[in-house]
């Protein structure tokens, strides 16, 4: 597995695959490259794919030290100079979304086109998740946990006919430390002061029916970038990619295309 060099020397596995623009594909918290895995070849025709495992997950080391949505979006730049890529398109999803913000925000010369899906502005301007699903997620049981995200991430109908396994459930192989990590740099990201300072022509993704990062964020997102774009695709929760992929897809695609 490759590897790209952080600043502060972490090592950061990325992997890549298909033919065309580069396209970077950024997983959401706790999450390695797997969380694309069910939806990657749908961009590979056109597109040379571009993922990472964020640093504590996958084959990426795992330092014992604060995380950040800023520190994450510099291991994308790192990875980014070690495949010699000086811009691409940035497509984030969840806590992937966040750290896309920050990307396009710090380093607009390194982004073409930017889609954020199911994400957040995060802080005090960010429309949080309600009491229930905090609740779900910090159930004793491993099993209730599961079932709670799966009931988060899919609707029933969906998962009746798609018995898993599932690639957005979370990087198993995480040490809980780096488990406690990723919630804190998840839950601590506050974008909303640079989101005006996004260039790229932006797309953003929500599903309607989304409680674990509420729809009410899309619109706060493209409130805030400018001539940025909404598509919310209806029925949808928070994995509207690969459960509405023949939605989904087609948008990104049509949207990346543009020049």
């Amino acid at each position: 597995m490759p590897h790209a060099t952080a600043s502060d020397g972490t090592r950061i596995a990325y992997q890549t695959a298909g033919d065309g623009p580069p396209l970077v594909l950024l997983a959401g918290q706790s999450n390695s490259h797997h969380w694309w895995d069910a939806v990657r070849a749908d961009f590979e025709t056109g597109h040379r794919t571009v993922t990472l495992d964020h640093r504590g997950t996958g084959d990426s080391d795992k330092p014992d030290e604060p995380y950040s949505t800023e520190g994450f979006a510099d291991d994308v730049i790192a990875v980014l100079d070690r495949l010699g890529i000086e811009r691409a398109d940035v497509y984030g999803t969840s806590m992937g979304g966040r750290i896309a913000q920050w990307l396009a925000a710090r380093h607009p010369a390194r982004v073409r086109r930017l889609v954020l899906g199911c994400t957040s502005p995060g802080g005090t301007h960010g429309v949080e998740r309600d009491g229930g699903v905090r609740a779900s997620l910090a159930l004793p049981s491993a099993t209730a946990v599961r079932r709670a995200l799966l009931d988060l991430m899919y609707t029933p109908g969906w998962l009746a006919e798609h018995p898993g396994p599932y690639g957005t459930l979370g990087d198993a192989s995480m040490p809980a430390y780096a488990r406690r990590r990723h919630l804190v740099a998840s839950d601590q990201h506050d974008a909303w002061e640079v989101l005006p300072l996004i260039q790229a022509p932006t797309l953003v993704l929500h599903g309607t029916d989304d409680r674990f990062n509420p729809a009410a964020n899309a619109a706060l997102l493209a409130g805030r970038i400018p001539d940025a774009r909404v598509e919310l695709i209806e029925g949808a929760r928070h994995a509207y990619f690969e459960e509405f992929r023949e939605v989904a897809g087609p948008l990104v695609l049509d949207f990346l295309a543009g020049p």
